[in-house]
């Protein structure tokens, strides 16, 4: 958490509990003056596509004086560009491995925060996905399989040891097609330049893919756990807009609508 934000926030809620909602009601009124003209960039993996932007609409409608911009992408590569500069005040993974690490390198202000963990499902536009298991990709008359590249992709390496545990790795190996990222993935089966495809929950329940083709879920004991968390960057020191939007991410309306996108929550 931004150091400076928190310990705000704790003096501001040991002095509401003494003195009650209508002191509340006015200093949260002085919030929009504090970011009016802020302007922020998150760096999000491309799983949160449809449940953060949900998340960054309503936290609009709330802080219309400033703005958020956010861009989607390979976790593995947002962390690379944050090293090199990359112009990002919070950054959201799908393996917290990620910013544990630019926390530890000393481009974080403060702790890396979990805020979900993902699952993996087989899907596809053009088959009955609800009635695939991995076993069935060895057949070659599936066609091409799509998966995230494993390199730089927690839920292409999520795939590829689903898909080892499961004892077809080797088989599939020359029909496998990779996406730079898990939504690159799904475009690829959308698209039907794959058969199926090893893609997020979050993005199979995205109403438009869901009422294509249904998903099998995979079983989360095949891989390890895609627990995800989130940093402030160096880049947001200052911003307040940047802290409220962080710790917007642990109330009660964001976490819903990650629940709503299939994503298992930290405790409060």
């Amino acid at each position: 958490m931004n150091e400076r934000f928190g310990a705000c926030g704790a003096r501001l809620r040991a002095a509401l509990r003494l003195l009650g909602l209508p002191l509340l009601l006015a200093l949260h009124a002085l919030v929009p003056a504090a970011v009016a003209g802020e302007r922020i960039t998150v760096a999000a993996a491309s799983d949160l596509k449809f449940a953060l932007d949900e998340i960054v609409a309503d936290f609009r409608r709330a802080h219309p004086e400033g703005t958020v911009d956010v861009v989607y992408g390979s976790s593995g590569k947002f962390a690379t560009q944050i090293r090199q500069g990359g112009p990002f005040d919070l950054y959201f993974s799908a393996d917290i491995a990620y910013p544990r690490a630019l926390e530890a390198e000393g481009l974080a202000l403060g702790p890396t925060r979990p805020y979900a963990v993902g699952r993996i499902v087989l899907w596809s536009r053009s088959r009955d996905a609800s009635a695939l298991r991995l076993q069935d990709l060895a057949d070659p008359a599936i066609g091409r399989i799509a998966i995230a590249n494993p390199r730089h992709a927690p839920y292409g390496k999520r795939a590829e040891e689903a898909l080892r545990a499961a004892g077809v790795w080797e088989a599939v190996q020359p029909r496998l097609v990779q996406g730079e990222n898990i939504a690159q993935t799904a475009q690829f089966v959308q698209t039907g330049n794959a058969t199926v495809g090893i893609i997020a929950l979050s993005l199979a329940l995205n109403p438009a893919l869901a009422a294509q083709g249904g998903h099998h879920l995979i079983d989360a004991a095949l891989h390890a756990p895609l627990e995800q968390g989130f940093i402030l960057t160096r880049k947001a020191e200052g911003k307040v807009l940047a802290a409220a939007f962080a710790d917007y991410i642990g109330t009660e309306a964001a976490r819903a609508v990650l629940r709503r996108y299939g994503f298992e929550l930290p405790p409060d």
